[in-house]
């Protein structure tokens, strides 16, 4: 059995909000609780990331907005044989909390998913597609759709959810069926992809 971990960011995500959604959706969805869900301090947020990892059963799947992309791939760097892959919706620009210096700057060592949007005022398309390019991560592009919140329309996402279905069967080996399409977006089975360029 694996283990979803839903990692929000700042002020968490409400009842409307997608991820919230997608704990109703998904079995085996665990949310990542903050001692302080409006102040942004990295370290500590990145603690709780890796409190869940450690007792997580089995593989892990992220599944993380805005800030909580931050907090996953700090804690994600002491836990990639746990990993299975991560979703990473909207990350929130480090510099813009002056935290660059504590995410990694290299792969990630697990399959991801950078998915963005042009319009996101947290992060710039190009800082998001460094990001993703730096991690080895896919980006996935889709419009100018806000900072890919509650806000800004994003309560039930049914692209959301086939992006994160399509992951995890790539990462499995498996058809992916009617992802096929957005195969081209999507890590290949055990490698991640260097195919960067193409919230809070």
């Amino acid at each position: 059995m694996s283990t979803i971990l839903i990692v929000p960011g700042l002020g968490n995500s409400g009842p409307q909000h997608w991820q919230s959604w997608f704990e109703q959706k998904l079995e085996g969805c665990v949310r990542v609780e903050q001692e302080d869900w409006d102040e942004p301090y990295l370290p500590r947020w990145a603690g709780a990331v890796r409190h869940e990892l450690a007792r997580a059963n089995g593989p892990v799947w992220i599944v993380a907005h805005s800030f909580g992309c931050l907090a996953a791939v700090h804690a994600a760097t002491e836990y990639r044989d746990r990993i299975a892959g991560a979703m990473l919706v909207a990350p929130a620009d480090p510099d813009k909390f002056n935290v660059s210096a504590l995410l990694p700057e290299g792969p990630l060592g697990f399959p991801s998913v950078v998915v963005a949007s042009t319009n996101d005022p947290w992060v710039r398309m190009l800082k998001a597609g460094f990001l993703a390019e730096q991690w080895e991560s896919r980006l996935i592009n889709i419009g100018a759709k806000g900072h890919i919140n509650a806000e800004s329309g994003f309560g039930p996402w049914i692209d959301g959810l086939e992006i994160f279905s399509a992951l995890r069967a790539a990462n499995a080996g498996l058809p992916l069926g009617r992802f096929e399409g957005r195969a081209k977006h999507l890590p290949r089975p055990g490698a991640a992809s260097r195919q960067g360029r193409s919230e809070v």
